[in-house]
């Protein structure tokens, strides 16, 4: 079998990421539900608006460190303004300060993180990390869970994850398009651009999913597109797919 480039999503593919910012957010809903405790807010209904807002910040800003917390503050001024409350500043800086403390969160790997890619660079294969977000906040996941010794410099962290990242990262990089895997949770930014852009994609499913992340593939596949539950279940996914046509 011909060596494969298999692009790599890190956050709740490679690494644990949804299941700390549901923690935070948590603690956000109930001091919300503390402070504005005389309006009986629900914890779907707060947790509704805040992503409402973070997913709004995201087409705006991109995965950058801000529009977490941002998305804290705006759901809480608009509770306050919807009630009457008068938003504090002291309270504001606290909700930004929740908001951050999930980038302090604990660093850890999917099962079968370290065997799945080591399994795929002794066969061969050309392995390329492309993730979404902040680079000091990812490089600080990478260094921690020593992912150079499978990506080395082939690491694109961009802002803003979308057909048009991609693109740019097969362009300028030359990858044949008929040999090139994206592997990754999001629907949104991994499965659809992928599909779009005529490559391979696999979704592995998160343990914890994030609405931003789901959405309808309307592209059609022009090579594989496989589902699977699990990170270990790729090398052989891979291979057994590219077995029909040796």
């Amino acid at each position: 079998m011909r060596p494969q480039t298999i692009l790599f999503d890190l956050d709740d593919t490679l690494i644990h990421c949804n299941k700390y910012y549901e923690l935070i957010i948590q603690q956000f809903i109930d001091q919300m539900q503390t402070w504005f405790g005389a309006h009986q807010l629900s914890a779907s209904e707060i947790k509704a608006k805040q992503s409402e807002l973070d997913i709004n910040y995201i087409h705006l800003h991109g995965f950058s460190v801000e529009h977490f917390p941002l998305s804290f503050v705006g759901t809480y001024l608009h509770y306050a303004n919807l009630f009457g409350r008068l938003p504090l500043e002291n309270e504001s800086v606290w909700l930004t300060r929740l908001g951050n403390s999930v980038f302090d969160s604990e660093i850890e790997p999917y099962p079968d993180m370290v065997e799945t890619l080591t399994e795929l660079q002794r066969a061969g294969h050309h392995l390329v990390l492309y993730t979404g977000g902040a680079e000091q906040v990812q490089w600080k996941k990478i260094k921690a869970m020593q992912l150079e010794t499978f990506f080395a410099d082939r690491v694109f962290i961009r802002g803003h994850k979308n057909v048009s990242a991609l693109e740019g990262i097969l362009l300028t990089e030359g990858f044949d398009r008929a040999e090139t895997w994206m592997i990754g949770n999001s629907l949104r930014t991994d499965v659809a651009p992928a599909l779009e852009l005529g490559i391979h994609s696999i979704h592995v499913a998160a343990f914890t999913e994030w609405d931003y992340n789901i959405v309808e593939i309307v592209a059609t596949p022009k090579g594989a597109y496989l589902q699977l539950g699990a990170l270990k279940e790729v090398p052989p996914a891979i291979n057994n797919y590219m077995k029909q046509f040796i």
